[in-house]
């Protein structure tokens, strides 16, 4: 089983709920896998038009090693 850091992040004014996996078998340890899940209606909708850059923005702000060796486990 692996371990699974949880986060509620806002991007302009929609709510989601972030997933982080550090340990999922098969990655590198430098890559995380991670999962974003909107918690409303126009939460997916923002999630859906602005894929690439919902993207982006999680993998500098969340994703970085450096705020991930901070993080207990």
């Amino acid at each position: 089983m692996t371990n699974v850091i949880r986060k509620e992040i806002t991007v302009e004014g929609n709510k989601f709920h972030l997933e982080i996996y550090p340990y999922l078998e098969g990655t590198d340890s430098k890559k995380f896998t991670f999962e974003i899940f909107p918690y409303d209606y126009n939460a997916a909708l923002y999630a859906f038009s602005n894929k690439d850059s919902l993207n982006k923005l999680i993998k500098e702000k969340y994703l970085t090693e450096k705020k991930m060796t901070g993080l207990q486990f």
